[in-house]
């Protein structure tokens, strides 16, 4: 019996000896492909709403009669980027220094605007086209608004940018008398 277990074995080791033979190679490691990382630019979508305050200066004549000073107030609107077309409306209240409709006073000014832009990145260039009320010591009358604007991001919820906007009230509170304003205002806004 032994004998027949030492063939058993030299068997075994003459089959597997060509088995071991040779040296450990690694299996060959898949490529690993990677994704590109997203590139952040600050700025790229301008859908959302947003609330802000403007200062600037104003100049307005009233029938020949001139006057200028600051201007000063607050909005809020919301804003819809199609890609590279921004569309948006926006609301805002202004008053402004007294005498500055050449003795009368400006007491306040509301402005609803229809935002039609540009999307360049963190900057929005824009035309706006509205309707004015005008609240003022000789009395109230609704006009016409357009102008132009641009905002730029500065962070992901905070813009600054600029507006210049020019009003036109036709024979203002039945007076006979036309007003035209041109107002230019820096703005901040925080997004939403």
């Amino acid at each position: 019996m032994f004998r027949n277990t030492m063939i058993a074995a030299v068997a075994v080791a003459a089959v597997a000896g060509p088995a071991l033979a040779g040296s450990y190679t690694e299996t060959p490691a898949e490529p690993v492909v990677t994704a590109p990382a997203p590139v952040y630019t600050a700025g790229t979508d301008w859908t959302g709403g947003y609330v802000g305050g403007q200062l600037g200066y104003g100049d307005v004549d009233a029938g020949g009669t001139d006057g200028d000073g600051t201007v000063y107030g607050v909005q809020a609107g919301y804003d819809y980027d199609f890609g590279s077309f921004v569309l948006g409306g926006e609301v805002d209240y202004t008053g402004a220094e007294d005498g500055i409709l050449g003795g009368a006073d400006l007491d306040s000014m509301t402005r609803l605007k229809l935002k039609a832009g540009y999307d360049a990145g963190p900057a929005l260039i824009y035309g706006v086209v509205g309707a004015a009320y005008a609240n003022t010591s000789l009395g109230d009358d609704n006009g016409l608004v357009y102008g132009v604007g641009a905002d730029y991001k500065v962070t992901e919820t905070v813009s600054v940018g600029a507006e210049y906007l020019y009003h036109e009230f036709d024979n203002f509170n039945d007076s006979g008398t036309d007003v035209n304003a041109g107002t230019l205002a820096a703005r901040v806004n925080y997004r939403f």
